[in-house]
């Protein structure tokens, strides 16, 4: 029987099987599911105080303190070309390390740690957004709803978001 095009049964996920498995941290953004590879999340913060950085591109929000360490933050909305957050929602962080230096990805709701089956892992559907399919990897299916892999080089490649 083929794999193709079938969703990730919860049966699926953390099953004990010689198939090799990739971890992610899922974080929620305008109600699409995302994922980031666990190994590459340094922290996750709550509402975090962001000074503004003047002349800064449109997805910098601004710069936080983070033990002593400058962490520039980014609205991951504004880079994926969504509307903005309510004002009443201050929403969550997710620290990554890109390079040497921390970058604190403004996203609405984190969720919980997947280890999804590698074989379950799509490209990128042709009907994707050309700005996300820019910051993304591909897809997995899941029973009741897309993941959608954001590859973190490319989503703080800022060169390509200015040409846009």
């Amino acid at each position: 029987m083929s794999n193709d095009h079938q969703a990730i049964t919860s049966t699926d996920i953390k099953q004990g099987t010689d198939e090799q498995h990739h971890d992610f941290v899922t974080m929620t953004i305008e109600d699409q599911l995302f994922g980031i590879p666990v190994l590459q999340v340094q922290d996750v913060l709550g509402p975090q105080h962001i000074n503004d950085v003047p002349l800064a591109p449109k997805e910098v929000a601004g710069s936080l303190n983070l033990r002593g360490r400058i962490v520039t933050a980014i609205d991951v909305r504004t880079r994926l070309g969504l509307p903005p957050r309510p004002d009443d929602d201050a929403g969550m962080s997710v620290v990554v390390e890109h390079g040497s230096d921390l970058y604190s990805l403004i996203i609405d709701s984190v969720g919980e740690v997947l280890s999804l089956p590698a074989s379950a892992f799509e490209s990128n559907p042709s009907t994707l957004d050309d700005v996300w399919r820019d910051v993304t990897d591909g897809i997995y299916q899941l029973e009741d709803k897309l993941m959608i892999k954001l590859n973190i080089d490319r989503l703080l490649n800022f060169d390509n978001a200015q040409n846009e």
